[in-house]
């Protein structure tokens, strides 16, 4: 049934037309067709009014919201009785009558009734409809239950919302895995401007994590959202240089609501900067890992009956997930009270970590020869400030860090260097070293501190080393 009333060739609402010439009027009736297609079509409900107030147009939603069929509805004068309770008519009619001579289009809400009795609030609006000659010929009104328009309105103020004042960041990518829209937050997180993001590969956004994150996008498009958010790290390029960030990160697919079946429009990525909270995270865990390596060491070390050994003991605990290598070296000739006023400092190796194959350190022998330290040397400094020092090869080829680290004494791997002051009962035993490779990243501060904790500990062991010695002298001594 058309969702018209026709009658003849002249439509209530529209100018007089002659007859189309045809084989059997079929021109005339495939327009009033398409309209009937186009009016049923519709996603709200749309009634139309002549100058009279009688129905005209009456679609498939508003048979949908109402139950009244087009049937039943068109040809109508007024609403009362049927769409809207008697007591209420005049007031709702004037309303919507009131639209042909007010210009623009009004909106209203008021109480509808349904073909089985029930009542249905809607949100209307009407305008008005124009004959030939510019006159009101009658009023069109679409009107939809309000919760549904609320629940529109809804869906629009929170993408408003998100795109503009979110405390985090809110990026649609397209099926090309490009940006297509980005919020304002999203776009300080990547270092650039809202539109100059537009339609550029994240490969141009980010130096780091590109592959992870594109990977969690095709991910979403093709199997949906996964249960819970996901953590990427990635480094972003800024004007200022490279920006190492954590981004706590939710994934959407996004798909028409207009097709039959689910086409993928992109997907909508919302991410939350975690970057300190994870550092501080990670800090403490490490934290407490050393804190019970201390702890660990400390027990094995008072198992130990010759000090010298518990003093490889808590250098062995100390090199787990902090260095590669480690070296133990002593102030020849004694321990110093005032390293500037005994003039230049030689260093005896006490004990090492293999320099090949993994394993526990090893007690140097008894020849006591110096370590040949060129001047300026690390370990050296080290011993003149009492005082921890770093030190690296920074970028350099591995060749050229190869040759850094051999002309420092070093394991030929080694590429960063922390050495620690051994000091006890006011005295400075000798140096600690700890040596990092390439594959691991140059020690920090945070670092330092941790290889003072365990210099106090070789230090206490290697003067207990002295104290025997002194109380039980060489023979012939």
């Amino acid at each position: 049934m058309s969702a018209s009333r026709r009658s003849g060739t002249t439509d209530e609402l529209g100018p007089e037309e002659p007859e189309r010439d045809g084989a059997d009027g079929r021109d005339g009736a495939d327009g009033s067709d398409l309209l009937a297609a186009l009016l049923d079509g519709m996603d709200a409900a749309l009634c139309a009014f002549d100058a009279d107030g009688v129905v005209t147009h009456w679609n498939r939603e508003a048979e949908r919201i109402l139950g009244w069929s087009a049937e039943e509805a068109v040809g109508k004068r007024g609403l009362a009785g049927w769409a809207v309770r008697s007591a209420d008519a005049e007031e709702v009619e004037e309303r919507l009558l009131s639209a042909m001579h007010a210009p623009g289009r009004q909106v209203h809400e008021f109480a509808l009734l349904t073909k089985d009795g029930g009542r249905v609030l809607v949100r209307t609006q009407s305008a008005a409809v124009r004959g030939p000659d510019g006159k009101p010929a009658g009023v069109y009104c679409a009107f939809s239950e309000v919760h549904a328009q609320i629940d529109l309105e809804r869906s629009i103020a929170l993408s408003e919302a998100l795109f503009e004042d979110a405390g985090w960041g809110v990026v649609l990518v397209d099926v090309d895995l490009r940006p297509a829209v980005v919020n304002a937050h999203a776009a300080r997180a990547l270092g650039t401007g809202r539109t100059s993001v537009l339609g550029r590969p994240l490969g141009e956004l980010l130096s780091q994590g590109v592959e992870e994150l594109e990977s969690a996008l095709q991910h979403v498009l093709a199997e949906g959202a996964p249960p819970a958010p996901a953590e990427v790290w990635v480094s972003v390029r800024t004007p200022e240089g490279e920006r190492r960030r954590c981004w706590r990160s939710g994934f959407l697919r996004l798909a028409s609501p207009l097709a039959e079946e689910p086409v993928p429009l992109g997907v909508g990525w919302l991410f939350q900067d975690v970057t300190e909270f994870k550092q501080n995270e990670q800090e403490a865990s490490l934290l407490r890992f050393r804190t019970q390596q201390l702890h660990r060491a400390a027990r094995a070390a008072a198992e130990c009956e010759d000090p010298a050994e518990a003093a490889t003991v808590h250098l062995d605990f100390a090199l787990a997930g902090f260095a590669d290598h480690a070296l133990i070296d002593r102030v020849a000739g004694g321990a110093l009270t005032d390293p500037e006023a005994e003039g230049p400092v030689r260093l005896v190796r006490v004990a090492a970590t293999p320099s090949g194959a993994p394993g526990p350190s090893r007690l140097a022998g008894p020849a006591g020869l110096p370590v040949r330290y060129p001047e300026g040397h690390p370990a050296l400094q080290c011993v003149e400030r009492t005082g921890a020092l770093r030190a690296s090869a920074g970028a350099a080829s591995a060749e050229r860090a190869r040759e850094w680290a051999l002309a420092r004494q070093w394991p030929p791997d080694a590429v960063h260097a922390l050495c620690a002051v051994l000091r006890s009962r006011g005295r400075t035993l000798g140096v600690v070293t700890f040596l990092r490779g390439a594959g691991r990243s140059a020690f920090e501060r945070s670092d330092a501190v941790y290889a003072e904790d365990v210099a106090v500990r070789i230090a206490t062991a290697l003067d207990v080393v002295d104290l025997l010695d002194l109380a039980d002298p060489p023979a012939g001594g």
